[in-house]
């Protein structure tokens, strides 16, 4: 992405986080905004919506903040570029298949989820269409 500076309430419209959850994000030490404006104003960038996507991706499978913070630190260490020995690269790569599996594990059960609510919504689609009045001519 582009080294373009956004303010908080274009970063929220591209996110769909409110600039509350973006503020709280960022009290949690998860996302820091790249520079201020002048006047004081957070200014982000699109690495910093690609670190906000992350977390909103992460959120609805049930991943802490803390969980959260260990996955960007890992990612952020392997895309530095920087030196990394070995057994350091291979860690670090072990730490995001970890999460790697978790998510499909949590993907899957969300699967489960949805088609049970689906069978139920059509459980109740069916009642309904029995039961309704025939209609008039």
């Amino acid at each position: 992405m582009d080294g373009k500076h956004m303010q908080i309430g274009e970063v929220a419209a591209r996110t769909e986080l409110s600039l509350r959850t973006i503020r709280h994000y960022e009290e949690s030490g998860l996302v820091v905004p790249s520079a201020r404006s002048q006047g004081g104003f957070r200014l982000y960038t699109g690495s910093d919506v690609a670190r906000l996507m992350v977390i909103r991706r992460m959120k609805p499978l049930g991943f802490t903040l803390e969980q959260m913070r260990d996955l960007l630190d890992a990612t952020d260490r392997l895309d530095a570029g920087g030196p990394l020995d070995p057994d350091e690269h291979e860690a670090l790569l072990e730490r995001v298949r970890v999460y790697e599996r978790a998510a499909v594990e949590q993907v899957e059960k969300l699967r489960v989820q949805l088609s049970r609510a689906e069978d139920f919504a059509a459980t109740l689609g069916a009642r309904l269409e029995r039961n309704a009045p025939a209609a008039r001519l």
